[in-house]
């Protein structure tokens, strides 16, 4: 098999491959319009070891507790938003992957804008205080005194090497 077509052979197997989700066999639940809402609500909260992962792709033993609460609290009839609000209300904000837009968030939803229309603002006033010819300082020439004075001052310097 030439190179080529193994390489095509790989490829191809790397974009058909499922993504791995560390969801166990015995977790799923046997509804599976439930274990959709369950899949997609462990999706968006935080793994609190990991930190950067959902609980759906964690292998973490919280993870694992995380998706079993999840699983029974569908259970037990709650909706994905009512789901969502137990978690939050049981292990505080940082378990949302996405936080929410609150007056508490403002700050974090708000600094990248700010800090663009800040770097904007700073470019303008370069561009325009360039533009608008602030005159650069004359240079003058030196005297023949003061460039007799500065080679007696090199010659000093090359002398005490």
């Amino acid at each position: 098999m030439a190179w080529s077509a193994r390489f095509l052979l790989v490829v191809l197997t790397l974009l058909g491959a499922a993504p791995v989700h560390a969801v166990q066999v015995d977790e799923i639940l046997v509804d599976n319009g439930m274990e959709t809402r369950a899949r997609a609500i462990s999706h968006d909260l935080r793994c609190m070891v990991c930190q950067n992962q959902s609980i759906d792709d964690s292998e973490a033993p919280l993870a694992r507790d995380l998706r079993l609460l999840v699983r029974e609290r569908l259970k037990a009839g709650d909706s994905d938003s009512q789901v969502v609000d137990y978690m939050v209300a049981r292990y505080g904000e940082f378990v949302l992957l996405k936080p929410r837009v609150s007056w508490h968030t403002a700050i974090l939803w708000g600094a990248p804008l700010t800090i663009l229309i800040i770097g904007l603002v700073a470019i303008g006033f370069m561009l325009l205080r360039r533009s608008a010819g602030v005159p650069q300082p004359e240079i003058v020439k030196l005297s023949e005194t003061e460039r007799l004075k500065l080679s007696a001052i090199e010659r000093s310097q090359l002398d005490s090497v």
